[in-house]
């Protein structure tokens, strides 16, 4: 078995800042509009004529299939996407056969060398599960591991030709599945290896990077080469930019910084289900000019293309220092979190972690000082100047205090202050020595409106302690997104575990929050879509999915289901009575 190239090297940044390579409120549940109807129960379609907007979107929706069909039906080849009038559409994508996927192994063995074309039993299977997610998962076919955007081109060229699915891969920090295998075989492209920084301009801000590459080593490499500047972002410290990018993360710094759906990434170049590659707009700070076709892919999760290369803005470094505070329950907590957001003060993060993450800490995680076992706050406070830096202090302290408080200790020096973030950061480490040898994680995560994540808070605890599984919690409570740390040994616990991660969306979904603040959707949270954003709107994502990839080749089941089915046009897309009515004739 030929050995398979690594996916990290020896890496060197010239210093030239301008070509710099690095190696290395809910909608309705009842939607009366989305479904095309009115108060009175009479079909908007049955009035097209008076409405432009329902007979443009009738003949979007047209158009679309159209264009499906031609590159549906048309030859197997690598030839653009034709768009031909259509008068049927097939309900969902039909892959090659095992025979086609076994031509599409040996056609690209032959286009790469040795090494980058790998069907290694224990690859297929490291690639297609993770040991971070409990969903199901089967291995891949083929595991390839490109070098360039040219690389890509050939693989979805491949890939269409024999009508096989391709899963991209890049840090493997997925928590909801969203790298798993395809149950009938599939590529998967590994990204790791484009791991280069292209260039740094710093005069601008921003910096050209390859997917592969990590937001730690992007900030690593600023650092080390004086420029005073970093990528907020802060998501698993092995996330890499491709993955940030397309599940749309964020992390503890999104209170300050926003996640990956504000205006992190300037650009991307993106290989598209018909091999063609585009860049999504110049590396202008902003732009007016169409479409934010960015955004498009920010979150995509795969389902519509490849990222090969990603224009980033940088941030300046400010002064930090850190303070944690204890509070009698979460509600008081979350209380003083709106005041001092409110203040308009320099606050970077703001966590709420409750007395069973402090356990689990004190007891198993070797802490940098002593705490309380109760209902804490970490703070991150920023300053550009010392003043600055203490005025905030003394700001969040009265604050704590008017709001029931207690025990506010600010970091003394900078060291200290980095080992006490530490300690917030290795609560999953410190909840899994907790639980004990054998114990397995499953960590989810939710988002509400600030003012009610206490309740949400309160009665998941509530649900967690009925069930007697050991868990912990942890919220960025400066945006209203917490998570759960639940742990378990047995199949049994397991079977409890995604009970009690059902409820908490369905809690949240309630109290006009999302079912995943920033992990993305991926399998685990696929079922909750429609009831989040209502059946207009995923029929409008699968329509997009649909004229994107028409093949349904890229990252197939992750997200939503590759089409709109006949039943999602008629009750969802007014307007559309007409490419309704041609599709019944055929049906």
């Amino acid at each position: 078995m030929p050995l398979l190239r690594r996916s990290w090297r020896a890496r060197t940044v010239p210093t030239s800042n301008s070509s710099i390579v690095r190696h290395h409120s809910r909608p309705h549940r009842h939607y009366p509009h989305a479904l095309g109807t009115e108060t009175g129960g009479v079909p908007v379609g049955n009035r097209v004529g008076s409405n432009p907007f329902a007979l443009a979107l009738g003949s979007v929706v047209l158009g679309l299939g159209g264009y499906y069909f031609g590159a549906y039906f048309g030859p197997r080849s690598n030839a653009p996407f034709p768009s031909h009038v259509i008068e049927s559409l097939p309900s969902k994508p039909v892959y090659g056969s095992p025979e086609d996927f076994s031509h599409a192994i040996e056609e690209l063995k032959s286009l790469f060398s040795e090494g980058t074309v790998t069907t290694a039993q224990d690859q297929l299977e490291a690639h297609g599960f993770s040991p971070n997610a409990h969903h199901p998962g089967c291995p891949h076919s083929v595991v390839v591991y490109p070098d360039s955007t040219e690389d890509v081109v050939k693989v979805v060229h491949v890939a269409r030709k024999y009508r096989m699915p391709i899963i991209p891969y890049s840090g493997g920090t997925s928590l909801e599945g969203h790298f798993s295998g395809w149950k009938g075989g599939g590529i998967c492209v590994d990204m790791s290896g484009m791991d280069k920084i292209i260039a740094i301009h710093q005069e601008d801000s921003d910096l050209v990077c390859q997917p592969g590459v990590g937001w730690m080593e992007i900030n690593e490499t600023l650092k080390e080469k004086g420029i005073p500047l970093f990528f907020p972002l802060d998501p698993g410290p092995t996330a890499t930019v491709g993955g940030m990018l397309s599940t749309g993360c964020s992390g503890t710094n999104a209170v300050r910084y926003g996640t990956a759906k504000g205006e992190w990434f300037l650009n991307a170049t993106v290989v598209l289900p018909s091999g063609e590659v585009i860049k999504t707009r110049r590396r202008s700070r902003k732009s007016s000019a169409g479409f934010d076709t960015t955004k498009l892919f920010i979150g995509a999760e795969g389902t519509l293309g490849i990222i090969t290369e990603v224009t980033i803005r940088l941030a300046p470094v400010i002064p930090t220092t850190v303070a944690t505070a204890r509070f009698p329950n979460v509600r008081k907590a979350s209380e003083a979190v709106i005041q001092i957001l409110n203040t308009g003060i320099g606050v970077q993060c703001i966590e709420l972690v409750d007395a069973a993450f402090m356990r689990a800490t004190v007891t198993a995680g070797n802490p940098a000082r002593k705490y309380d076992i109760a209902d804490h706050l970490f703070f991150k406070l920023q300053g550009a100047t010392p003043s600055a830096l203490s005025e905030s202090v003394e700001v969040v302290k009265e604050i704590v205090k008017t709001h029931g408080g207690d025990k506010f200790y600010p970091a003394k020096t900078q060291e200290e202050a980095e080992a006490m973030w530490a300690d917030r950061k290795n609560g999953l480490y410190s909840s899994l020595a907790y639980a004990g040898e054998g114990a397995k994680v499953w960590s989810t995560d939710v988002c509400v409106p600030i003012s009610k994540l206490p309740q949400l808070v309160y009665e998941t605890q509530h649900d967690i302690e009925h069930s007697g599984i050991l868990y912990s919690i942890v919220g960025h409570a400066g945006d209203g997104n917490f998570h759960t740390i639940l742990t378990f040994k047995t199949d049994e616990e397991l079977n409890t575990v995604r009970g009690l991660v059902h409820r908490m969306v369905e809690r949240s979904l309630a109290l006009d929050g999302t079912c995943t603040g920033e992990h993305g959707v991926g399998i685990g949270k696929k079922a909750f879509l429609t009831e989040e954003l209502g059946v207009g709107t995923v029929a409008l994502m699968k329509t997009i999915k649909r004229a994107i990839d028409p093949l349904g080749i890229m990252n197939p089941g992750k997200t939503t289901i590759p089409y709109p089915t006949l039943e999602d046009s008629r009750t969802s897309v007014p307007g559309s009575e007409l490419f309704l009515n041609r599709l019944n004739d055929q049906t």
